[in-house]
């Protein structure tokens, strides 16, 4: 749960402006997350969430840019121990995980900033990658694929 908890938190901040705590308990809490403000604080110091100025004058929480070079670590590592397939059908790019793992592993390939990927969506085993093309879904798949040398099915 924590797991997922910070996955979430992770794709919050970077699809969001987040300034307080207050509005990142409030997202938590209407997505569904029983938590309390002690609980995001915690969360906020695990995952070394930095506070940058917005293009609006505004403090917000980010990844640090040792976090952000840490995410294709982070992919690989999901990858291996969570991805059983990866597919694609015209400009779609399906993921198919363990179960309880499809929004972490989004979240990864969300702060990886694939080109061509126009958005993503994660249930609890599966993601769906919107590309820009079929040549865009192509080629993601191809380099999930190659970069995580996961494909069980194939194996």
């Amino acid at each position: 749960m924590k797991r997922g908890r910070h996955s979430r938190i992770i794709d919050l901040i970077q699809r969001k402006p987040i300034s307080t705590q207050e509005e990142l308990l409030n997202e938590l809490r209407m997505m569904g997350y029983n938590v309390t403000q002690a609980t995001v604080s915690r969360d906020i110091k695990e995952l070394k969430l930095i506070k940058i100025l917005s293009d609006n004058g505004k403090h917000i929480y980010s990844l640090s840019s040792a976090q952000k070079s840490d995410i294709g670590s982070s992919l690989d590592s999901l990858f291996s121990t969570s991805v059983i397939s990866v597919a694609n059908a015209q400009n779609i790019v399906v993921i198919k995980t363990i179960p309880g793992m499809a929004q972490a592993v989004c979240a990864a390939i969300d702060a990886s900033k694939f080109v061509g990927i126009v958005g993503t969506i994660a249930g609890e085993d599966t993601i769906f990658l919107a590309a820009e093309t079929t040549d865009a879904a192509v080629h993601t798949a191809s380099v999930l694929k190659l970069s995580s040398i996961y494909d069980k099915n194939s194996r």
